[in-house]
């Protein structure tokens, strides 16, 4: 999230799919449906990207990291954020703590991300994200986010076994499903097999939330769908919905 090299991959990205992606009520992460009522149109290639007759109402929200040390978040209209902690073993977000203070003043539902390295140790990587984390005090709701990117040389299989690997430790040892972060191409090719985390998709070249879940993910949660100016983001979940995903307690 605003590395150059992500820029450059989700201009790229695209993967245009017939049809656009629909937006129903919630049960557990599920986020973006199929109308039930009646068969998908012809040109539908999806089953998520079927008509629907209502569409819910979006919930904006941004994502930020060290390259926006000071973002104003009391003249946000941001009813979520998520913000960097880490990246792979070593690297600490120096402005984390001050952004997760300031939401946690706000009140708004608030996340933490790691971006992950898959030439790295997964279960190295997931406790350096969670001692950053656990060294902030933590509120009932707060989201927990791999950001993945890269595939460091790796093939799609060893990719996916890793991302297998840092989720189910986090979920181990916090009880909290953390939500899968990625480019829709690099969902698609690397992701499959991880739909019961709760996805979060970047995909610039689709208007707002109508974006088509990849690879075998049947909804999405989030879609960050402009990094101008700032990374911008909705979710089909309100913000009660959203921290049902978090943490229970403190």
């Amino acid at each position: 999230m605003f590395d150059f090299t992500k820029r450059l991959r989700l201009s790229a990205a695209g993967a245009l799919l017939a049809g656009t992606a629909v937006l129903a009520g919630v049960t557990g992460q599920a986020l973006a449906t199929t109308d039930e009522q009646g068969p998908a149109p012809a040109a539908a290639a999806h089953p998520a990207a079927a008509a629907q007759h209502e569409r819910k109402q979006l919930t904006y929200g941004l994502d930020v990291s060290n390259h926006q040390p000071t973002h104003n978040w009391n003249a946000s209209p941001a009813k979520f954020g998520i913000i960097k902690a880490t990246e792979g073993t070593t690297f600490r977000d120096k402005s984390f703590a001050r952004h997760w203070q300031e939401l946690g003043k706000k009140g708004i539902v608030r996340g933490a991300y790691h971006f992950g390295h898959p030439s790295n140790n997964p279960i190295a990587e997931a406790d350096h994200f969670l001692a950053m984390v656990n060294s902030q005090p933590a509120k009932a709701g707060d989201l927990l986010v791999l950001d993945l990117e890269s595939a460091d040389g790796k093939s799609v299989a060893e990719v996916n076994a890793w991302a297998k690997a840092w989720l189910s430790h986090v979920k181990a040892k916090t009880g909290v499903t953390p939500m899968f972060y990625s480019g829709w191409n690099f969902a698609d090719t690397y992701g499959k097999g991880l739909s019961q985390y709760p996805l979060w998709v970047a995909q610039y070249s689709k208007p707002k939330g109508t974006v088509t879940p990849p690879a075998d993910w049947k909804s999405w949660t989030i879609h960050q769908y402009s990094d101008s100016p700032i990374d911008q983001n909705v979710s089909v979940l309100t913000p009660d919905e959203l921290r049902n995903l978090g943490r229970k307690a403190a």
